[in-house]
């Protein structure tokens, strides 16, 4: 049962394009945050934004789908990356922020498309798209300042070393949830990350 309860979606003025849509992106989120991804459906998404349920699935052929959109509709933009003066506190800014989105309104919809990618193959495409190469790509941007500064090796600009921490992060969500303590976040950067990327020392090691 819907927790928005029994509502007349017929009631009031006729709500079309970029409105009805913003409605049912509310209503989608709204509905997450009260039961969860595993028990939001068509029918309680269009009873809380006072939709047709035909409406919804003539732009949504399933529940997945129109959380994605509902979820990127509200993201904020991927491209403000954290500027400190080093990669470290760059890095470390950048897992901040992804913890934020999965701590904010929108963290109940992200975690359940996490875990319905790993069930549901055709979905694994557009969260790529959406929502993984935007995070890579602000991250591999903080490794080419580092770069520039000599702090990072530049053979270690590419994607996959850039995916390393937000996938490391990822893997502690889904399996050990949300809220993600700060010092798992130091953990990826000084542990893993760091040594991945660092460029090699020079210089003649000392003899004993």
């Amino acid at each position: 049962m819907s927790s928005a309860g029994s509502v007349d979606y017929r009631s009031g003025s006729r709500r079309r394009g970029d409105a009805l849509y913003a409605a049912i992106y509310r209503a989608t989120l709204d509905e997450l945050r009260a039961v969860g991804y595993a028990d939001l459906t068509m029918e309680g998404v269009a009873g809380r934004a006072r939709a047709s349920k035909g409406s919804l699935y003539r732009r949504w052929p399933s529940r997945a789908e129109l959380v994605v959109d509902a979820v990127h509709h509200t993201l904020p933009s991927c491209g403000e990356l954290p500027d400190t003066g080093s990669v470290r506190g760059d890095l470390l800014g950048c897992l901040q922020g992804f913890v934020r989105l999965l701590n904010g309104p929108s963290g109940e919809a992200i975690r359940g498309l996490m875990a319905e990618v790993i069930r549901n193959p055709d979905l694994r495409e557009i969260i790529r798209v959406r929502f993984v190469d935007p995070g890579v790509m602000v991250v591999l941007e903080a490794l080419r300042r580092g770069a520039a500064r000599g702090e990072v090796r530049a053979s270690a600009l590419t994607p996959r070393i850039a995916g390393v921490g937000p996938e490391l992060l990822r893997q502690h969500v889904l399996v050990h949830g949300t809220p993600v303590p700060e010092q798992v976040l130091i953990e990826i950067i000084d542990e893993v990350v760091l040594p991945l990327i660092s460029p090699p020392v020079t210089g003649r090691q000392p003899t004993l």
